[in-house]
């Protein structure tokens, strides 16, 4: 059975769209989904399912709105899919110096070819970044709340939501433990 990792855009930012894990976990398993855990507070969840992913994200996006009163996009991946994303970062992940991070960016679709130019356009001496399918790797030479480029990310014209390398990791591996 497929082991899958939800993602949620903006939840538990700065204050704003509160929602308490405990509560997210008892919510996906009313809707049937099993062995559900959370990581963190900003909204990364795995689970087993057999539902298909695109079905699967929106029913999970309009449970979520009915439960908690606000919209919250959903972004799913697959283990399977966590594994591929992680060995194919075309960034070097373990010579970082200090201030530098890696990010990802989680797509819902692939992006616009008008969002990818418009990107392109975007000139940083601090930033890198690639575009694989659905993902967009950042590499950081400073901190991300400095980045030029993913502020632009809405340009896209997709859904998306960033999680740092460490938390990529440590979703595979938790992933890994739902598998055993």
């Amino acid at each position: 059975m497929p082991i899958y990792i939800a993602l949620l855009r903006g939840i538990n930012v700065g204050g704003h769209h509160k929602i308490k894990m405990a509560d997210l976990r008892s919510l996906l398993e009313t809707i049937g989904l099993r062995k559900v855990k959370t990581y963190i507070q900003s909204g990364n969840v795995l689970f087993e399912s057999e539902e298909a992913a695109k079905q699967l994200s929106m029913r999970m996006e309009e449970e979520i709105g009915k439960t908690f009163g606000f919209p919250v996009p959903v972004i799913l991946r697959t283990a399977t899919e966590f594994e591929h994303i992680i060995r194919n970062c075309p960034f070097a992940t373990d010579t970082l110096k200090e201030g530098e991070s890696i990010h990802a960016a989680f797509l819902a679709d692939e992006p616009s070819e008008k969002g990818i130019q418009h990107l392109s356009t975007i000139k940083s001496e601090m930033d890198e970044y690639k575009i694989e399918g659905k993902e967009v790797y950042f590499y950081f030479r400073e901190s991300i709340l400095k980045s030029k480029i993913v502020s632009q990310l809405p340009k896209l014209g997709v859904p998306a939501t960033v999680r740092n390398w460490k938390t990529v990791i440590k979703l595979a591996a938790i992933a890994k433990e739902i598998a055993e």
